[in-house]
């Protein structure tokens, strides 16, 4: 693929807004533009992701289910076995799932669970799939076993803008979460990254998240956007629902910013029309999560997404 865009680390808020408040079709057609330089249009990546270790987490951020800090109707479990996280990667493998995620409600991996996390990872690479993993905050050496382990991504989301965030969080810091960023990429692990959309952030809030993300070093070779999914019981759970077309907006606008990231369709696709999941594909979109739970939220069937896909011409991406 030819006349490939510059990848730019530099990107000044004004220039990124200009972007959301060009015409829908504009936006669009540039977006999907960038998107055919780097990316076959009508492949997606399939990924599955399992709790592997449910609720209790000490952080208080105001949409998650997961938090001690809020009433929610979840039950809190113990770090699974490996035997039953190797039954769940070779499920998701036999389902066209080239990428398996594991995530734990932790603020950082207790010490005495580490040995096993480290083993999951080993284990399901064996299956030959790509890992990924999500724990919380990592020191220098959590992370640099991890990178010893072969894993291939850490996910790390910033979920919303610097100018936002204390809204949302309070028991860790963005620069928090950088470090955590510079300490996976130190040890040689690729970055999934990405954040949530309906907070009831700004758009301006929007395009600060994407600022963050665009002006890493190197752009975090995945990136989710999260629609909001509303639980009962956190702070969030009356907040005005975002617009689907403005949603739409978010996806190009990362599309155009990190034209060689793995843009996702991450949690909030069930409250998602097949039509806007197919305008976020056109978008740039080019990998969701595959199953019925992200976590602990409801994800669209399997047999859904399979008939969504041979309706759009779309075929999932092979490794």
């Amino acid at each position: 693929m030819n006349n490939k865009t510059t990848l730019r680390h530099d990107w000044q808020r004004d220039q990124i807004e200009a972007l959301f408040e060009l015409p829908f079709n504009d936006l669009l057609f540039k977006a999907q533009s960038v998107h055919r330089q780097y990316f076959d249009p009508n492949t997606v990546q399939i990924s599955t992701l399992l709790s592997i270790k449910t609720g209790g987490c000490p952080e208080d951020c105001a949409y998650c289910s997961q938090s001690a800090h809020y009433k929610v109707e979840l039950e809190r479990e113990k770090l699974l076995p490996l035997d039953q996280v190797l039954s769940e990667a070779q499920k998701a493998r036999a389902n066209g799932a080239t990428r398996f995620c594991m995530g734990a409600a932790w603020r950082s991996p207790p010490g005495r669970d580490f040995p096993q996390v480290l083993e999951m990872v080993e284990q399901v690479k064996a299956l030959g799939m790509e890992t990924c993993m999500t724990l919380g905050m990592l020191d220098d050496e959590q992370a640099g076993l991890l990178g010893d382990a072969g894993l291939d991504y850490y996910n790390h989301n910033l979920d919303t803008s610097p100018d936002f965030y204390g809204d949302i969080i309070t028991t860790r810091t963005y620069d928090d979460r950088l470090d955590t960023l510079g300490r996976v990429r130190d040890a040689g692990i690729k970055l999934c990254c990405g954040g949530i959309v309906g907070l009831g952030e700004s758009r301006q809030d929007r395009a600060g998240l994407l600022q963050q993300l665009a002006n890493l070093p190197e752009h975090p070779e995945s990136v989710p956007i999260n629609m909001l999914v509303k639980v009962e019981g956190t702070p969030l759970s009356n907040v005005a629902s975002i617009d689907a077309l403005e949603f739409v907006r978010t996806i190009a606008v990362a599309r155009i910013l990190m034209p060689e990231s793995m843009v996702r369709l991450s949690a909030g696709r069930t409250e998602m029309s097949d039509e806007t999941q197919a305008l976020c594909f056109f978008a740039g979109a080019n990998s969701i999560f595959y199953g019925e739970h992200l976590l602990t939220t409801d994800n669209p069937a399997a047999n859904h997404d399979q008939l969504l896909f041979s309706s759009l011409g779309i075929e999932p991406m092979s490794l």
